[in-house]
């Protein structure tokens, strides 16, 4: 894996901790999702417009079928998770779906990209992904819902995996610009949510007024965390940067315990240790 790949994945799932921090401080409802979404077409409409200009991207049906299968595949995943969350347990569908996705990335990179991995690479990816099953709080199945919540978690992984190859043949192969694919993706997500964003205005206009700092922040930090880790996806193997991204869940889990307060610092920095020594496994492959 090169430094440059490296350094933008890592630079990514910092971006990544830093709005999943600041979703927990707000803790709203799916109104906040199409809030931060509008903001982020709006912040990043000048750049998307420069793209169009200096680069005059082509729009032809292989690009228009790959932008809406990648929007389709999003909004998929964002909504089959919310769905989870409600009717499952979150400690069974966040590490089985965090587990699952880097895990069917990199099968899916194989058969469908032709990518390849050694045996140094394949252990580097199963430590992480152990390591972040643990890290979240291990499979706590239990009670009656506990199919149903692995049923979730693996439905979400597989369209963690899905949406990885196909973004990543997206601007490897097709040539469709990072940011354009993932500016459409967020065009898209405010146009089908603002039905749900007019129902719930109130609590809109109160997550606004109270959490204004936090919201503008999820607005800049959450387009960036995924733009970041698809110019990294125009040349390196999905193979690394799938596993690598999970440092994203490493920091987050960090912050919950340093800066809100969580506390089991000492067994997550453990599982911490564990992960970051899966990459340097993956990363050295």
């Amino acid at each position: 894996m090169s430094l440059a790949g490296l350094a933008l994945v890592l630079a990514a799932a910092l971006c990544h901790a830093t709005w999943n921090v600041c979703l927990k401080k707000v803790n709203a409802g799916p109104e906040l999702v199409w809030l931060f979404s509008i903001l982020s077409v709006v912040i990043y409409a000048p750049l998307a417009l420069w793209v169009i200009v200096a680069q005059a991207p082509r729009f032809g049906p292989p690009e228009l079928l790959f932008l809406i299968g990648s929007t389709a595949l999003h909004m998929a995943y964002f909504l089959l998770l919310q769905t989870g969350y409600r009717k499952g347990d979150l400690s069974v569908v966040y590490p089985i779906a965090r587990a699952t996705g880097p895990l069917l990335s990199t099968g899916f990179a194989i058969a469908v990209l032709g990518e390849t991995i050694s045996p140094q690479m394949a252990l580097g990816a199963a430590v992480i992904v152990s390591g972040v099953v643990m890290l979240s709080g291990g499979l706590k199945i239990r009670g009656r819902q506990a199919l149903v919540s692995l049923g979730f978690g693996l439905a979400a992984g597989g369209l963690i995996g899905s949406y990885t190859v196909w973004d990543a043949y997206s601007v490897s192969v097709v040539m469709i610009s990072p940011l354009l694919l993932d500016y459409v993706s967020s065009a898209a997500r405010t146009v089908l949510l603002t039905p749900l964003a007019l129902r719930r205005r109130v609590a809109l206009r109160a997550t606004w007024a109270t959490h204004r700092g936090a919201v503008l922040a999820i607005a800049v930090f959450n387009p960036l965390a995924y733009i970041l880790v698809l110019y990294a996806m125009t040349f390196t193997p999905v193979a690394y940067v799938a596993p690598v991204r999970e440092v994203s869940v490493v920091l987050t889990v960090l912050a919950g315990s340093l800066i809100l307060g969580e506390g089991h610092l000492r067994r997550r920095a453990g599982w911490a240790v564990v992960i970051v020594a899966g990459m340097a496994l993956l990363v050295t492959g």
